[in-house]
């Protein structure tokens, strides 16, 4: 049998013959406390009976199964040998029946690494905490099933637990006789099946609403967390801005929420941001702020609070048929969390975030050479794995929102309320959305289609300004341009902005015109004969998804005038366009750099400027020349603690400046600054050295060999939490030792002992900017250990580890050779493990140029 890779002929083949009337899931999992009893992984009892009929009987089929081994199989009511049956991921299932009965009893593993029932042992009181994620396809190493999207049943959940634990599910539970049995669900699949399980601070609350046929809706909510968190759990806010999210879709969607309770739990050493399971959305614990964070931290855990919500209506509710319309979920709900934040919440700039943040993810994403169309060819799980990406969420949701732009908002959320009834608890492909919206719209959704969903790569878009003789603007046109590799020109609805400076010296907007943008150039005949603009802004108010650049008059205005910019969004705007074009190498590191200096200390919207910090690390870490690096570290520190101590004294920005600082601090001097505020011998006024606040600090002067293993062992003695232990693994991958790279390494790569979180952790520490030469030898040796690594670990970890630990510090051509020569030779290595490396390729390649452009070189060509 092929093993774990499922493939979409599979599916299709399977779904051609099967249907599933049930599951019923019996889990054991008391021995996830004590002591590990023997050798091996430590091991759970599950039996699953799945009700099925074939309409072909006598064909051959096969359930999945990930598990170290499978005790009985019965089928039909005859007894299989399993050591025949079962080959470690599948149960071959031979001579079905119209109406079936399969059995399994099998011994399943714990995880580690966040994929099936992941186990987490909390290191500050031993407690053990359990839950599950499954996406795309792990609920198989849970319990046997049919692990595709469009074989959706009911499922019965029961679980045995340790008699102090509380247990979860998608339904309503109760326990009786030591045994928490849970309501069957609606029909779902499999992958947003979910259990929780462990002595959790649990937290609850009710949502009530009337509907228009006036009936009374009532949904329990509830929240759960480790009990080494409760102090920090703000449960009150997730529950008004789940009431809030329930509010905003039921007043547009008109289709009550149907999933009966809705929990929230926020569980240990989670891969994913948060999960969409029915009744029991699982999110990241880093999501409850254990220190201070700036507003930006509330309104991304709010977004992500409705993302996940929308999920119920669009993923849940109606579920894509194969991974190839993941986007028919994910594009929605990335869509539609900025939208009910803007619509619901007290997060009212949620779209500026989205213009900033969101975007900066899909533009990435879709230069890549593994760039895809929003509905992508997804030809096995591997595949499916790696297309959760910026194109699937960001991309997408950029083009639902130039589509909100093109039919209207009322046909675009007419068209999901018809989608909805006409496609509960089914599945769906493109073409069945796409009809609705012709339905409400009266648009051709076909032509939308082919351009905005069934092509890759992203649109540059530049203004083109001719000046009459009197200074007017004779004409104003929009030159759209596309890559090589893509080139579909697409339909655009933009805003083009004209702007000018007032009397008292702010950059506004007088003049604005909308307009279709078809075809390589697009006159916008309503701005001609307006005053001369100092600025013009393509793609105005963010309603298209593509680059904007500059005319040489709107970026000599940048340059000296960006903080100027009145409105929130434009100016956001502006720095997403400038960073593109650093990305691009059309603008030098160190000029961007000179921007952020001179501008971010009066950016307004937290949000922007912390992506804007985080963008100017980036660029002088990768995009800088090598020569000017040590230069440009110098003046971002030195501009950094100027901002931090002209900052309000207790403010957000204050904090948001402090973090900048010691993401960049590395002279004697900042170090030293750095180490009397954490010994309390500094002080800057109103800035509060929290807990987390001084791991930050930590990791510059860990990474600068100014802290030892002694000084992060007592620091962990002081913050001796879960939390606490990822920070110190970090900072103590992070010292310049050649000792302390080898351990490292060798923890990553040649051992599966760390839990997902402290491999990420320790990812995270290994490579350090100022320790390039230090990482020389790892080169060689990545290379030769991404296959093995690749076969032998979990798709997790390896996506962790190929990602994390390739050499892009080493950026140099002999690197880029190197990468070149490792793909060469292995061309016949997983397709998903070849994308990931030509992913790395790419961005190495692409800051071989932006190096080239600062150093003032001749380019090899931009991007």
């Amino acid at each position: 049998m092929p093993g774990e890779n499922l493939s979409r002929d599979e599916a299709r083949e399977r779904a051609a013959l099967l249907s599933v009337d049930g599951y019923e899931v019996s889990l054991d999992v008391r021995s996830a406390v004590g002591d590990a009893q023997g050798e091996g992984p430590r091991t759970f009892r599950s039996v699953t009976t799945i009700r099925f009929r074939c309409n072909e009987p006598g064909v051959s089929s096969f359930a999945d199964l990930v598990a170290p081994s499978v005790t009985a199989v019965s089928l039909n009511g005859r007894d299989l040998d399993p050591s025949e049956v079962f080959d470690g991921s599948r149960i071959a299932l031979e001579d079905l029946a119209a109406d079936n009965e399969l059995v399994v009893d099998a011994q399943c593993a714990y995880s580690r690494t966040g994929e099936g029932l992941h186990r987490f042992v909390d290191p500050e009181d031993g407690e053990v905490y359990l839950y599950t994620q499954y996406e795309p396809a792990d609920s198989r190493r849970v319990f046997a099933n049919f692990e595709q999207p469009d074989l959706k049943a009911p499922f019965r959940f029961e679980v045995r637990a340790p008699e102090e634990w509380t247990v979860w599910s998608n339904g309503a539970g109760e326990r009786a006789d030591g045994v928490w049995r849970f309501a069957e669900t609606k029909p779902i699949s499999t992958y947003i099946t979910c259990v929780v399980a462990g002595p959790y601070h649990y937290v609850t609350d009710s949502y009530e609403r009337v509907l228009e046929d006036g009936t009374r809706l009532e949904i329990p909510l509830g929240a759960l967390c480790r009990k080494g968190l409760a102090p920090h759990f703000d449960a009150d806010d997730v529950f008004l801005i789940t009431k809030q999210g329930l509010d905003f879709f039921h007043d547009h969607f008109d289709y009550p929420y149907p999933f009966g309770k809705y929990d929230q739990a926020f569980v240990p050493e989670y891969n994913l941001g948060a999960m969409e399971n029915p009744g029991m959305v699982t999110f990241r614990e880093e999501y409850i702020f254990r220190g201070k964070v700036t507003r930006a931290s509330y309104e991304g855990r709010a977004n992500t609070i409705l993302h996940e919500m929308a999920h119920m209506w669009f993923g849940d509710l109606v579920t894509m048929e194969w991974w190839d319309d993941l986007w028919l979920k994910e594009s929605f709900a990335d869509f539609m969390g900025a939208f009910a934040n803007v619509g619901a919440t007290r997060f009212k700039d949620a779209w500026i975030t989205f213009a900033n943040r969101r975007k900066a993810w899909a533009y990435r994403a879709d230069q890549l050479p593994s760039t895809h169309p929003i509905t992508a060819d997804i030809r096995d799980l591997e595949d499916a794995k790696l297309n959760f990406d910026g194109i699937t969420y960001a991309k997408g949701a950029s083009a639902l929102k130039q589509l909100v732009a093109y039919v209207g908002q009322d046909a675009f959320l007419e068209g999901a309320r018809r989608y909805f009834k006409r496609h509960a608890y089914g599945n769906t492909r493109l073409g069945d959305l796409l009809s609705v919206l012709e339905e409400t719209s009266g648009r051709d959704m076909a032509a939308w289609s082919r351009s905005w969903l069934q092509t890759a790569g992203v649109n540059s878009l530049t203004p083109q300004v001719l000046l009459s003789a009197t200074g007017t603007v004779d004409e104003l046109a929009v030159v759209q341009e596309a890559a090589e590799s893509h080139p579909e020109l697409r339909p655009h609805r933009v805003a083009v902005g004209l702007y000018r400076r007032t009397a008292e010296g702010a950059l506004e907007r007088y003049a604005r015109a909308e307009v279709d943008v078809e075809g390589p150039r697009t006159v916008v005949a309503e701005l001609a004969g307006a005053e001369a603009p100092e600025l013009v802004l393509v793609n105005d108010d963010d309603l298209t998804y593509c680059k904007t650049r500059f005319d040489d008059t709107s970026l000599a205005t940048l340059r000296e005038h960006l903080g100027a910019v009145t409105d929130p969004l434009a100016r956001a705007l502006c720095w997403s366009a400038l960073w593109n074009m650093t990305r691009d190498a059309l603008l030098p590191a160190r000029d961007f750099a000179a921007l952020v200096l001179r501008f971010a200390g009066r950016e307004s919207d937290i949000g922007v400027l912390q992506m804007l910090h985080a963008w100017t690390d980036s660029a002088l870490v990768h995009y800088a020349a090598p020569e000017w690096r040590e230069t440009g570290g110098r003046l971002l520190a030195e501009g950094a603690l100027r901002e931090l101590r002209d900052a309000a004294p207790g403010s957000e920005h204050q904090l948001a400046w402090a973090r900048f600082f010691a993401s960049v601090a590395a002279g004697e001097a900042d170090l030293a600054l750095l180490r009397g505020l954490l010994e309390g011998t500094e002080k800057i006024d109103g800035l509060d050295v929290d807990q987390e606040l001084r791991w930050t600090f930590l990791a510059p002067l860990a990474a600068h060999g100014a802290a030892d293993e002694g000084v992060l062992a007592a620091e962990l003695a002081r913050d001796d939490t879960a939390s606490g232990k990822r920070h110190q693994v970090r900072c103590l991958a992070s010292r310049p030792s050649e000792a302390v790279k080898a351990q490292a390494w060798a923890q990553v790569v040649e051992s599966d002992a760390l839990s997902n979180a402290l491999v990420e952790a320790t990812i995270a520490g290994f490579a350090q900017p100022s320790q390039r030469e230090l990482l020389a030898p790892y080169t060689e040796k990545y290379f030769a250990a991404i296959e093995r690594v690749w076969a032998e670990r979990s798709i997790q970890i390896g996506m962790d580890v190929v990602r994390g630990l390739f050499p892009s510090l080493r950026d140099s051509r002999d690197t880029l050779d190197a990468t070149d020569a490792w793909l060469s030779a292995h061309e016949g290595a997983a397709p998903a493990l070849r994308r990931l490396v030509l992913e790395a390729r790419d961005d190495l390649a692409r800051a071989l140029r932006a190096q080239a452009c600062d150093g003032g070189a001749a380019l090899p060509g931009a991007a």
